[in-house]
């Protein structure tokens, strides 16, 4: 059931968000669209409260209970900017906006370009963390929480990787050829 629910939460963030901007840009209906846009948050609340509902009601902590600590960690660390990738692309196609602007390629400007991509990353990974902690709390010393302290471990790794991608942009910065 959690599967499913992370699933749909998934299909339901893109169909808000497409219909939010379809509402917003070629329709002209701002309010509406905005107004989709702000519903984005509440996939994410049925899904912690369905969880949290599952894991009281006696179910055995397990991957899928992670799974959807770690959905609700990455939409907090990169909905938001997912969102405003695709409001720039939505508002360039249909509202004769500006192109969208692209990353720097070279230097210090791409440099904290990717330390801002790390860091949207890290916050996503560290919401996962204490949601994983709290699932954890959550349960008490009555479950088996080791698939928990599995994500949590994960969750580290992603850190470390990007902590490592923005670094390598820091100490070997790419430079025009």
């Amino acid at each position: 059931m959690i599967v499913g629910l992370i699933v749909a939460c998934e299909v339901a963030f893109w169909v808000l968000l497409a219909a939010g901007l379809t509402f917003r840009y070629p329709l002209k209906m701002p309010r509406v669209g905005m107004a989709l846009l702000l519903c984005e948050p509440l996939l994410e609340l049925v899904l912690f409260t369905v969880t949290a509902v599952d894991l009281r009601g006696g179910a055995e902590p397990d991957w899928k209970h992670g799974l959807a600590a770690v959905y609700i960690g990455f939409t907090v660390g990169l909905g938001h900017s997912t969102i405003r990738w695709a409001d720039a692309r939505f508002a360039h196609r249909f509202a004769d906006g500006p192109p969208p602007v692209r990353p720097p390629k070279y230097g210090t400007a791409r440099a904290v370009h990717e330390w801002k991509v790390a860091g949207r990353w890290i916050l996503a990974a560290l919401v996962a963390i204490a949601l994983l902690q709290a699932a954890a709390w959550y349960v008490g010393g009555a479950g088996e929480t080791g698939s928990l302290r599995d994500w949590q471990q994960r969750m580290l790794w992603l850190i470390g990787i990007n902590l490592l991608i923005a670094g390598s942009y820091t100490l070997f910065p790419k430079r025009e050829s």
